[in-house]
């Protein structure tokens, strides 16, 4: 169950609308700050599409969910919280604007962390009064179903807030990694980085689709990736002698010019053409919604398999996920609990008084009547 009970969301988007989704249905109070003007419609779509896989993923019942509320400032947004989460967009004069307004405003104890894609926590924090509490905390998309975090400190951050970032996010379900030598782009991104160059070239150069490249990720090594990461894959591709045979087999293949790594094709609207055009050509039947749904059941299906691995131990991401669902049970539980508490301490509805009975309204013809009834009647004649 989570640690906290308040968090504050600077931007709503893809990113900051997953965050809210995945604190909200841990039970998580949100305040929102995005000016958008279409900010509560695309988070109302993000908290439903969540809410469907959570159904589905959550076997054992879920929280009572937090309720997500939308502030008219930064500061209104992040009086109360507990932990901030910025997810504005990737541009650094933007990041340190809105993170001076949140430092601001934010209560001392609070946590403040940043889901940017690349940028170094030293280089937002430079004009932070209070760095010692912020860090960066990238998630992957869609956040509410992804349990991995980076979690990458700056040169001032502090080992407390370290350690309660782990478990402020460990609460909500996620797998916090901690980087402790800044770089740009983390990890993650830097792996994305590489392969996303190379597949540029490869639609660019006439080699396959984008719909070929696609499926050979997704019939293929993508499957590989999602139970074992890269180096545990090689490991086994390395036969009984492991990873030592492996690379002494294929690590000369580094020097082959096998790549285009570091060659970046020109970025330029033929090429954004390409790419946009076949892509509309693979999945143009289907809106992102509809996209995003599809998404989520196979991601749910995949972590409801791995957590049958290992003799219903679980394995990789679905270990996490066996935990997770335990998780959000007994929170559901806790809920029922309270609900039955507070019934229970309900103080008994007292019984009516009964109202006295209403006097019968008589009217003057009545009344005629009732003293013609009461009046002896007349002996008759004789005759």
């Amino acid at each position: 169950m989570s640690i906290i009970t308040k968090a504050a969301a600077i931007g709503g988007g893809v990113i900051g609308g997953g965050w809210i989704a995945r604190l909200a249905l841990n039970g998580v109070d949100v305040a929102v700050f995005d000016p958008h003007p279409e900010a509560k419609r695309k988070v109302d779509e993000v908290m439903n599409n969540a809410r469907r896989a959570y159904k589905r993923m959550a076997t054992k019942g879920l929280p009572k969910e937090g309720k997500v509320t939308f502030a008219k400032s930064i500061a209104e947004a992040v009086k109360d919280a507990e932990l901030i989460q910025e997810s504005v967009p990737e541009r650094l004069d933007v990041k340190l604007k809105t993170l001076a307004e949140v430092e601001a405003a934010a209560p001392r104890d609070a946590l403040i962390g940043s889901s940017t894609s690349g940028f170094k926590a030293t280089d937002m924090a430079v004009g932070m009064k209070h760095p010692d509490r912020f860090l960066v905390a990238h998630p992957f998309n869609p956040v509410y179903l992804l349990p991995i975090n980076e979690i990458v400190p700056g040169e001032k951050t502090s080992k407390a807030a370290i350690a309660r970032a782990k478990e402020v996010y460990a609460s909500i379900g996620m797998k916090p990694v901690v980087i402790m030598k800044e770089i740009d782009a983390f990890v993650g991104n830097r792996l994305l980085e590489a392969a996303w160059r190379e597949a540029l070239w490869l639609v660019k150069d006439g080699i396959c689709t984008v719909e070929e490249l696609d499926d050979i990720m997704r019939y293929g090594f993508g499957l590989r990736w999602a139970q074992m990461g890269m180096f545990q894959t090689y490991r086994i591709a390395g036969g009984e002698a492991g990873m030592r045979h492996f690379m002494a087999q294929f690590g000369p293949a580094l020097a082959w010019p096998w790549t285009k790594l570091m060659d970046v094709p020109e970025f330029n609207e033929e090429l954004v053409d390409l790419i946009a055009t076949q892509s509309d050509d693979q999945s143009g039947q289907w809106s992102i919604r509809e996209l995003e749904r599809i998404r989520d059941d196979n991601l749910v299906g995949i972590m409801e398999a791995l957590a049958k691995a290992e003799k219903g131990k679980g394995w990789g991401a679905g270990e996490l996920h066996s935990s997770y669902v335990k998780q959000l049970g007994k929170a559901a539980k806790g809920k029922k609990a309270a609900k039955a508490s507070e019934k229970k301490a309900r103080p008994a509805r007292a019984m009516p008084e009964p109202k006295p009975a209403a006097k019968a309204v008589v009217t003057k013809s009545a009344k005629g009547k009732a003293a013609k009834a009461d009046k002896p009647a007349k002996a008759k004649k004789k005759g």
